[in-house]
């Protein structure tokens, strides 16, 4: 049986709102230990997402204060979601037309409820228990990850 990207992928998702300053939110990801957090809206929706790259490319080479500065201006938007029964040959190909290293699992049963998150990282850990068909796809992303402009 093929994997799905839901069987390779992190679980656990720390989320955050537009108005959070991004002090707070470069303290969170440190107290975590995590490099995104999704943004949601006030219904829980995911409306960004906000990666460490983020922090230092639009907020660490300005001069500007980081409690001054709110998630909902440097976060990167829309968010580019994949439903959760795909595989990760999908989630591969998704990453490379849209050249983004961070894709949103959507619970294929309820659209509108996300899952997880997955990452080029997440493909480099599940490497050597994929299947043949899945291997190409996961190397082109691994050999891409650091050519193209992501989020």
């Amino acid at each position: 049986m093929n994997q799905t990207i839901k069987d390779i992928s992190k679980r656990i998702v720390e989320k955050t709102e537009e108005a959070a300053s991004v002090k707070e939110i470069a303290n969170r990801m440190k107290d975590k230990d995590v490099s995104s957090l999704v943004v949601v809206d006030e219904k829980g929706k995911p409306v960004g997402l906000v990666t460490e790259r983020d922090l230092v490319r639009k907020v660490c080479t300005t001069d500007v204060l980081s409690k001054s500065v709110r998630i909902g201006e440097i976060m990167s938007s829309p968010v580019i979601t994949i439903t959760s029964d795909k595989s990760l040959n999908a989630a591969a190909d998704v990453m490379l037309q849209k050249g983004v290293r961070h894709l949103l699992i959507m619970d294929k049963d309820k659209s509108n409820e996300f899952i997880g998150l997955i990452t080029p990282i997440d493909f480099l850990k599940s490497q050597k228990s994929v299947l043949d068909e899945d291997k190409e796809a996961i190397e082109k992303v691994l050999d891409t990850y650091e050519s193209i402009s992501y989020y």
